[in-house]
């Protein structure tokens, strides 16, 4: 298990499980410690990110923010790595 602070408000649980095909990422968003939404990566063999959760996190942030926010967090996420 991973968390990334965005902010005071946000932050960002990944985990990964096995499955019977191959593995998948699993992000959590949370605001003030509260659930608000998930998003899920399924991998089938190796996966090419340039970190752990690349891709999950940022399906996770496009899914859910707007604009300037969308692009303050994406940039916050790669900062972290």
């Amino acid at each position: 298990m991973r968390i990334f602070t965005l902010d005071s408000q946000y932050n960002i649980v990944c985990n990964w499980q096995n499955t019977r095909y191959g593995f998948r990422h699993i992000a959590t968003l949370h605001k003030n410690g509260f659930e608000i939404a998930r998003a899920k990566c399924c991998y089938y063999n190796r996966t090419w990110e340039r970190f752990e959760f690349e891709s999950v996190l940022n399906k996770l942030v496009e899914e859910n923010f707007e604009g300037e926010t969308q692009q303050k967090y994406l940039t916050v996420i790669k900062q972290l790595n």
